[in-house]
């Protein structure tokens, strides 16, 4: 068995640990942060201070394509988080009527804090013989050896300590850093540049706890698994997690000076209150709020190695989850993906038990195959919102990425893509597709190449109903109720960098 080396404690490096671990490698964990404290689970997870994973405060979805992941890979780990208060969420309760299919019972998203579910599998992890944690411990740089092509391979780390490690196997779970770029500078070898497409998205998030535990929702999940919408000038969703807490987040234009009021928690709860199905879950005497309103500017999608000069793999060095691939966090979609590569890296690493460079190029097919579509897909709909949003605010457009005015090219067209989600809201059928869309178990490409979805959605035509429910605020009057609320209108700033 393998000797391996993990720099990260994070989803993606906590995942690959229990895989490898369970299979009888021997596991060493790096991980910069303090250990999690004893004590029962969530108050344990609630305590737990994590500067080196500062998006764990966010709010984070557990598409199907996670659970589905964890239900085939790891269901001690699923039903522990159920067991700390974790749900089950049946996307199917939004659906239009029609006859159930086989493959509807994946239709389902957990509902939990990030925090919770790194905890329990951090505890799975610990329960293992062959994994061992070193917290408080950075990687500041690998060992190398002569081999192959490249010249050199990677034979372990060495620690901001002075440890040297040795390792048949090293990998960069350190998200969306990726600290294995500046390891590789340092020992001389050639590192591939990176495909790279900007969020230009803000996000302000807060968490509530329901003051009735048991009792009856406050308001309708009308998306599900969640509740609010995606409108054409801002975004404002809640979504359940375990132990009668919520999330309620909003998403904006970066710039947007009024929008960045929304730091201010009287603010914030005024939007709530104008945003369509949010007022009744913030009402004061329904949930009470769990701590400050939270900023972050959403990270750009990014494909590591996969860009110009893209080299052979260096042998004896991986990346899994935000080190391999960092999704557009707006769109839900990072959480599963790191489960579900890291689960798929560890199949690959049993496949190749010498560690050499057909390893490396396994796992570059791997990413081409399982992270590549969706970061191309979340780079299209990083832009695609933005630019929806500018134009509601009267702003110019922004150019797509690569040269100036060239726009991102979509999977689907867009025309294509708006016919199939006003046809989802009376049939099932399409509905089925772009659901599984929307939660990771399928990609646009695959689903419209189905020749019978897109014949029903050409069927819809322009008789789909108009979007019924109630409407969101006027840009205007969404803007005059925020900057209502400011402390200090006069210098309200948008967040300028990344805080989680």
């Amino acid at each position: 068995m393998a000797s391996i080396v993990i720099a990260g404690g994070g989803t993606a490096g906590l995942a690959l640990a229990l895989a490898l671990g369970g299979r009888g490698h021997r596991v060493r964990v790096l991980e910069r942060s303090e250990p999690p404290p004893d004590g029962p689970l969530v108050k344990s997870a609630e305590l737990w201070e994590r500067p080196s994973v500062p998006q764990a405060g966010h709010d984070h979805i557990l598409n199907a394509l996670g659970v589905r992941t964890l239900r085939s890979c790891a269901p001690a780990v699923l039903d522990a988080a159920l067991a700390e208060g974790a749900r089950l969420a049946d996307l199917t309760t939004a659906a239009p009527p029609g006859p159930v299919e086989p493959g509807d019972e994946e239709l389902v998203t957990l509902l939990v804090r990030r925090s919770v579910l790194d905890l329990v599998l951090h505890r799975a992890v610990g329960a293992l013989s062959e994994v061992t944690f070193s917290h408080r411990t950075t990687v500041a740089g690998v060992l190398t050896a002569p081999s192959g092509p490249t010249g050199l391979r990677v034979t372990g780390v060495v620690t901001d300590g002075g440890e040297r490690i040795p390792a048949d196997l090293v990998v960069d779970a350190s998200g969306r850093r990726c600290a294995s770029r500046a390891w590789l500078a340092a020992a001389g070898l050639p590192a591939a540049g990176d495909l790279t497409g900007p969020s230009r998205l803000h996000a302000f998030g807060r968490f509530y706890r329901l003051r009735d535990p048991g009792g009856p929702p406050p308001g309708p999940l009308n998306r599900g698994n969640a509740a609010g919408g995606i409108w054409d000038h801002y975004s404002a969703v809640l979504h359940p997690a375990d132990n009668e807490v919520f999330a309620v987040t909003f998403g904006a234009l970066p710039g947007d000076r009024a929008m960045a009021a929304l730091r201010t928690p009287a603010a914030f709860t005024a939007a709530c209150r104008l945003s369509p199905y949010l007022a009744d879950w913030v009402d004061e005497d329904v949930a009470e709020p769990l701590g400050p309103v939270r900023a972050i500017a959403m990270p750009p999608n990014i494909l590591r190695g996969a860009g110009p000069g893209r080299q052979r793999p260096v042998a004896g060095l991986l990346r899994a989850g935000d080190a391999a691939c960092v999704t557009d966090p707006m769109f839900g979609r990072g959480l599963s993906l790191a489960l579900a590569h890291a689960f798929r890296l560890a199949d690959l690493i049993g496949e190749h038990p010498a560690v050499d460079e057909w390893l490396g190029l396994a796992a570059a097919e791997l990413a081409d195959r399982v992270l590549r579509p969706w970061y191309e897909q979340g780079v299209h709909d990083s832009w695609s919102r933005a630019d929806r949003w500018r134009a509601a605010a009267g702003a110019p457009p922004f150019p797509g990425p690569g040269r100036p005015g060239e726009r991102p090219v979509p999977p689907v067209s867009g025309a294509v893509r708006a016919a199939a989600s006003a046809a989802a809201a009376t049939d099932r059928a399409v509905w089925r597709g772009t659901t599984r869309i929307g939660s990771g178990l399928a990609t646009p490409a695959e689903v419209f190449a189905d020749p019978e979805f897109l014949a029903r959605v050409r069927a819809a035509g322009t008789d789909a109903p108009a979007p019924s429910g109630p409407r969101p605020p006027t840009y205007a009057r969404l803007r005059r109720a925020i900057a209502a609320h400011a402390p200090d209108r006069a210098h309200a700033h948008a967040p300028d960098r990344e805080e989680g």
